[in-house]
């Protein structure tokens, strides 16, 4: 059968896996993985491919990736993506969905860490554009600025973001970010793999990528 997003938004397990991912890495100190973010990543992977006139059916299995993407950072953050592929299948087994739409969303949360990812369809791409688009200060839980690591003043530095695609053309990224708080350079030196990534993501959909700064072009 067709499984659909209400459908795995109802899932208590599948809730119960995402807030068990988010708890460990908090113990980590990692920012925010929990429910505001796999549900941004949801809202901004189906604004990719329905603005870009992707089938139906193709928005809402990207949107069920996202939601899960991160699932696996609850056996480790490493190599969370393939296991959270992997926990997908089991689960999406369990909901009687149909083998071509596992496989999609298996592909899709296995290539979506920037360690070992590749756009390798549009479900994919659409991902990967939409995690690393989220950052913003909102995810940093770290209250102790004088103990912030690059990681939580990059984030936290972002006050605003948001992401814009002009349809045969470039898909944006368009950041403000408080310099008092991190510089330009610093935001490169953790994100700059990302933003070859996503440079990847928007060519398999047919489109430059862009990444704006406090209104100057970077990218």
């Amino acid at each position: 059968m067709h499984i659909t997003f209400e459908q795995v938004l109802a899932n208590e397990e599948i809730h119960t896996y995402i807030e068990q991912s988010d708890a460990v890495l908090l113990s980590m100190g990692y920012t925010e993985h929990s429910f505001p973010h796999v549900m941004r990543v949801a809202e901004l992977t189906h604004k990719i491919l329905t603005t870009l006139n992707y089938p139906k059916r193709d928005c809402e299995l990207a949107c069920i990736a996202a939601y899960l993407h991160d699932m696996g950072n609850m056996i480790n953050r490493h190599n969370h993506a393939q296991n959270g592929a992997l926990l997908a299948f089991d689960l999406l087994k369990q909901m009687h969905a149909e083998p071509n739409d596992i496989a999609l969303i298996m592909t899709a949360i296995g290539n979506h860490d920037e360690g070992t990812a590749f756009p390798v369809d549009p479900i994919t791409a659409a991902l990967i554009l939409a995690d690393k688009s989220d950052v913003r200060y909102t995810r940093v839980r770290n209250q102790d600025f004088a103990t912030f690591d690059i990681h939580d003043r990059v984030n936290y530095a972002v006050k605003r973001s948001d992401l814009y695609i002009e349809k045969d053309s470039h898909i944006e990224l368009d950041l403000d970010i408080d310099t008092s708080v991190c510089a330009v350079m610093d935001y490169f030196e953790i994100f700059l793999e990302r933003m070859m990534l996503c440079r990847k993501a928007a060519e398999k959909l047919g489109l430059a990528f862009r990444l704006t700064i406090n209104k100057q072009p970077i990218i």
